[in-house]
Formats: structure tokens, C-alpha cells, sequence
């Protein structure tokens, strides 16, 4: 049942992230429809991705993720929102990229003489499409190929990353990727591959209004703030898109909490329950990253144990009645998967049956069989 109101509460909005999120109901649909709701897969951590997706799809093991990603290539590898690795469907990328390399251009990290110049990033993007189109390269491979169509400033190692040097194009990875030109390949042993995944971005305009309605139908309300947050965008930029876009009738603002929030307009129907059900979402899980206010979702003692620095994302998160009450970890091997969940205040007889449900889910998913452990985990944070 759903009801339409003009003023939204913190249970409502809750309840129908969840919904659309599928994780009250797993999906009866393939991974790349289900990343399209989720704004897509975080995927720093590959597996954490490839549970994110499967848990949120009836019967789906990790084995049809990996299926989506590099045989029929539904599903694409590729630098995403805040400049992270993210599943993103095919059938979006010209969207995603359209909409990526609209945003506003931040300063640099790099010293000046490691910096390229504008001219520099383009001649490089330009010889990334070009040295990958019908190709995947190793990161070697793409350097001996971009020097070659640029020169030899491009592979000049004063990167400075993880003890080592990388060349100077790799500062331009991300760029490529959001031109449309770059995105990673199947993997060789153990090297990492790149190819062209030969998409054309949408205009830069269009492209984010539509991620805006996306954003605002799979986590609104929601203001301008909480949408330059999961972008990693300027705020005041950000608020300036979303007054053009309400000017033009595509989003309207409701009273949400104790202020107001965006939704995309007419699109106001809100369940009449409020959430209910025991989840266990990984590392980075898009709802902990994206839904907002934070507070709201990371109640009372779940801000201190399952943030880090305030921060989602690096611990798996517990959900109860779609709120934050504890975390977990699973280490695995062979085919045994020990999962080891800590709630934050004890579990009724029924919760704790519906938490071995979901354990077991997990076990599936990952291909092996759970062990339920409740108690304390001693895992800390990923970095």
C-alpha cells in the first residue's frame, strides 16, 4: 500500500530507498537492471560488488555477475561517481560518461611538474581511444602505446603511488574513462587490462539531468547537498543544477524531516509501512554510501561502530527494519564461509531466525556454505 503526501517522513523515505533497492524483495531481474536502480555496484572491492548485486536478485550467485561483466558485457567496469571503481550497465554508459565529464573540473593533487596540462590530458585521452579501440591492454601495454602516439613526457614516472612511481598519463585514467574511451577488460592472470568501450557520452547537459531524476528516484527526498556528497561535487554547483532543474518542472521539493527535499516531479507515492526485515549488506554497499541523512540511517551507536570517520562504506553493515544496528565479516575458506555478525543491541528470537536466513543468502551467493557466528567482530574498518 502507498500513499502521496506533500510531506515526507524519515520512515517513508526509508521504506521506499528499500524498496526500490530491492532489498526487501529480491529482483526477478539480471544484474545490469539491478545496478541501474542501484545507481550502480561501488566496486573498489570487486567481490563486495558482486555480493551487493547478487544478494539483491532471487537465486543469483556471484557466478552471474561475473557472467553479466565479461561474457555478455551487460555490465561494464569503469570509473564512476566520486572517481571510484563502479558496475555500471552498458546500456547507461553513454549517460554515466555524458553526465561524468560534465562535472566541474577539481584542482589537481599533483605537484606542478608531475601535473598534466589541459592540452596534455586531451592529447592523452585521445591516444588512450585510440591505442585501445578492438584491443585490452595491460597497464604496460597502454604506456608503450600512449608514448608512442605522445611522447615520451607521458610515461615519465613521478607519479607518486603505493611505494612506487607511475607514469604520467595514469593521472588521466579516470578522464578517459569519463570520455568514454577507457574501461577495464578482462583480467590477464593477475594484470589488469583496459579497453575502448567504444561509447559515445550523451551531452553533458542532458546527462545530468537524467542522473539527477535517477539519483532522486532511487534515494529522494533529497537535497542538493546530499546529491553533491555522493557525487563529490561543489555544493554550490550542485544547487545550482538542481534550481535550473526544478525551474524546468522536472523535480519538485517536499517537506522532508524538518526541511525539505527533492523528489523528481510527481513522483510522491510512498509505502505505508515502514521498513521491515533483517539485511546484510557488504564493503561499500551503495545504500550505506548514498542514503541520506546519514544520522537517520546510522542511528545512536551505529554512527560510532559502522562509520569510520564518518564515513560509509568500510564496514558491512547489519540492517534492521532498514536502519543501521550492527556490523559484520566473512572470511572464507574453501566452500565454508564464516560469518561473523555483531549487533548492536540483542535480537529477538524471530530477527535472529531471519538473520540465519540471510546468512545462509550470503553463503549462496558467494558460492559455498555459511556458518553463523553472533559475537564481536574484530576486523576493522577497510581502508
Amino acid at each position: 500500500m502507498t500513499t502521496s503526501s506533500a510531506h515526507v517522513t524519515w520512515a517513508e523515505a526509508d521504506a521506499r530507498r528499500i524498496h526500490r533497492q530491492f532489498l526487501d524483495e529480491p529482483a526477478d531481474a539480471g544484474p545490469a537492471d539491478v545496478a541501474a536502480a542501484m545507481l550502480g555496484a561501488h566496486a573498489q572491492v570487486l567481490s563486495a560488488a558482486e555480493l551487493s548485486l547478487s544478494l539483491r536478485i532471487a537465486g543469483a550467485t556471484r557466478a552471474d555477475v561475473r557472467a553479466a561483466l565479461w561474457q555478455d558485457r551487460s555490465l561494464v567496469k569503469t570509473y564512476g561517481p566520486r572517481g571510484t571503481l563502479h558496475l555500471l550497465p552498458a546500456a547507461d554508459l553513454a549517460l554515466w560518461t555524458g553526465a561524468l565529464s560534465a562535472l566541474p573540473a577539481g584542482r589537481s593533487g599533483h605537484p606542478e611538474h608531475v601535473r598534466l596540462t589541459a592540452a596534455q590530458t586531451d592529447e592523452v585521452v585521445a591516444a588512450i581511444g585510440d591505442a585501445l579501440a578492438g584491443a585490452e591492454l595491460t597497464v604496460d601495454e597502454l604506456t608503450d602505446a600512449i608514448v608512442e602516439r605522445t611522447g615520451p613526457w607521458a610515461g615519465e614516472r613521478v607519479m607518486e603511488a603505493f611505494q612506487d612511481k607511475w607514469p604520467r598519463w595514469r593521472q588521466a585514467t579516470a578522464t578517459a574513462a569519463h570520455r568514454g574511451v577507457l574501461c577495464f577488460g578482462a583480467n590477464r592472470g593477475r594484470k589488469v587490462t583496459y579497453t575502448n568501450p567504444g561509447v559515445r557520452p550523451m551531452a553533458g547537459p542532458a546527462g545530468l539531468g537524467e542522473l539527477v531524476e535517477r539519483y532522486l528516484r532511487a534515494y529522494g527526498p533529497a537535497d542538493s547537498q546530499h546529491f553533491a556528497t555522493w557525487l563529490a561535487a561543489p555544493a554550490g554547483w550542485a544547487r545550482d543544477l538542481f534550481a535550473a532543474l526544478a525551474g524546468e518542472g522536472r523535480i519538485e521539493e517536499l517537506g522532508f524531516e524538518d526541511g525539505t527535499g527533492w523528489v523528481v516531479a510527481g513522483d510522491t507515492e510512498f509505502p505505508a509501512e515502514p521498513a521491515r526485515g533483517v539485511r546484510l549488506l557488504p564493503y561499500f554497499d551503495a545504500f550505506g554510501i548514498a542514503s541520506q541523512p546519514r544520522a537517520r540511517l546510522f542511528p545512536g551507536r551505529a554512527s560510532a561502530r559502522a562509520l569510520a570517520g564518518g564515513q560509509a562504506g568500510n564496514f558491512p553493515l547489519l540492517l534492521v527494519d532498514g536502519e543501521v544496528a550492527g556490523v559484520w565479516h566473512q572470511r572464507r575458506s574453501g566452500k565454508r564461509i564464516a560469518v561473523t555478525v555483531e549487533p548492536l543491541k540483542p535480537l529477538s528470537a524471530r530477527r535472529l531466525r531471519a538473520l540465519e536466513h540471510e546468512a545462509a543468502r550470503v553463503g549462496e551467493a558467494l558460492e559455498g556454505a555459511a556458518e553463523l557466528t553472533v559475537g564481536r567482530v574484530a576486523v576493522g574498518p577497510h581502508a
